[in-house]
């Protein structure tokens, strides 16, 4: 494995559409959501090493879930762990790596990567992506990996790129918002659109002189600290430091501003696991589109419904369409697939009638 190469897989997120499997204690990313005995963080972790040795493999998360990380992921060690003190979006914890990386060696190469995507084709992904670190070890460039859409998407963010390039990584026009159906459907007419998928890859020195250069600020708070960056005296330092830096993404804060932003569009399959929707979508279905994890289930007269359970519990369906269905401890959930987007707020509404107990 080349020693150059590094990796960061963001684990800090809640899920809170996958509620009420999905709680701020226990986040999807550290579940077996489909049922494989892999939680999403085991499984995108070993389809990283693949390629990157597991010392080089850092895990960002938020502090209340160190303990769960090393739990599931027995390889890594407690220095390994890049720990939020506080929420503030991903360009924070993001340049906090790359410092970190930078300091341990300049002529790094690194791969950020949400912890809760499903990706099947593990040597696509291992392909598409050395691709990537070899164009940006020569160039001073920023890497996403596209998705190729299938359909006209509106949940995603896109990535318009420019058509006339021979080259298989291809500079990035623009990055365009969530789309309404009918513009969706003109990017995919254009041809020159890929889906955002929030993977990245560059030379820690590309992204670090791009934060330098674009947000001068959160540069020269960490940068403040590359003394006792990978020391003892680090936890100190974020603890102090970190809830100061402005909460915004890399999108926002580095890509949509850079010049030197390109895109390759990923040759592997993909789907980032977002809504139970999306879960239903990615697992096998019966005859009738029902999905079932878990559950010894007993449909009639019932089609495209997703079926969660914990343990092997028997559940019968009659006459019920499109429902998301979840059996967790002492939370039942019975819901409408179609507004699936809407259980991030329902959380927020069981949260304030009963508090955190439920969520």
């Amino acid at each position: 494995m080349n020693k150059n190469l590094y990796a960061v897989i963001m684990a800090g997120g809640i899920g809170s559409r996958f509620w009420p499997v999905s709680t701020s204690e226990f986040p999807k990313q550290f579940h077996d959501m489909l049922g494989t005995g892999e939680t999403l963080l085991q499984k995108t972790f070993s389809r990283i090493n693949r390629m990157i040795p597991e010392s080089n493999i850092h895990i960002l998360t938020n502090e209340r879930y160190a303990d769960l990380c090393l739990e599931q992921l027995p390889k890594i060690n407690s220095d390994q762990l890049v720990l939020e003190p506080a929420m503030r979006n991903t360009a924070p914890c993001i340049l906090l790596s790359a410092l970190k990386i930078f300091k341990e060696n300049p002529e790094g190469l690194m791969l950020v990567a949400p912890s809760d995507h499903w990706i099947e084709d593990e040597a696509a992904f291992e392909q598409d992506t050395e691709a990537c670190f070899r164009a940006c070890a020569e160039e001073d460039i920023l890497v996403t990996l596209g998705i190729k859409p299938s359909f006209p998407n509106t949940g995603y963010g896109y990535i318009e790129f420019d058509q006339g390039s021979d080259s298989i990584i291809k500079k990035v026009d623009q990055f365009r918002e969530k789309p309404d159906y009918e513009t969706a459907k003109k990017f995919l007419e254009a041809g020159n659109f890929s889906w955002n998928a929030g993977i990245f890859i560059w030379s820690v020195r590309s992204i670090v002189s791009s934060f330098k250069t674009l947000m001068p600020g959160m540069y020269e708070l960490f940068a403040s600290g590359m003394d006792v960056l990978n020391t003892s005296e680090e936890k100190s330092f974020v603890t102090s430091e970190y809830g100061k830096a402005e909460n915004i993404s890399i999108d926002y804060g580095i890509l949509e501003k850079a010049l030197n932003v390109f895109v390759k569009q990923a040759t592997f399959d993909w789907n980032d696991l977002g809504t139970w929707g999306a879960l239903h979508d990615k697992l096998e279905k019966d005859n009738s589109g029902n999905a079932v994890v878990r559950a010894i289930a007993h449909f009639r007269d019932s089609n495209e419904n997703m079926i969660y359970t914990e343990g092997e519990k028997l559940v019968v369906i009659d006459s019920l369409d499109d429902y998301i269905i979840v059996d967790k401890e002492n939370v039942l959930l019975i819901f409408p697939k179609e507004k699936q987007q809407e259980i991030k707020k329902l959380l927020g509404e069981v949260s304030d009638k009963f508090g955190k107990k439920y969520t």
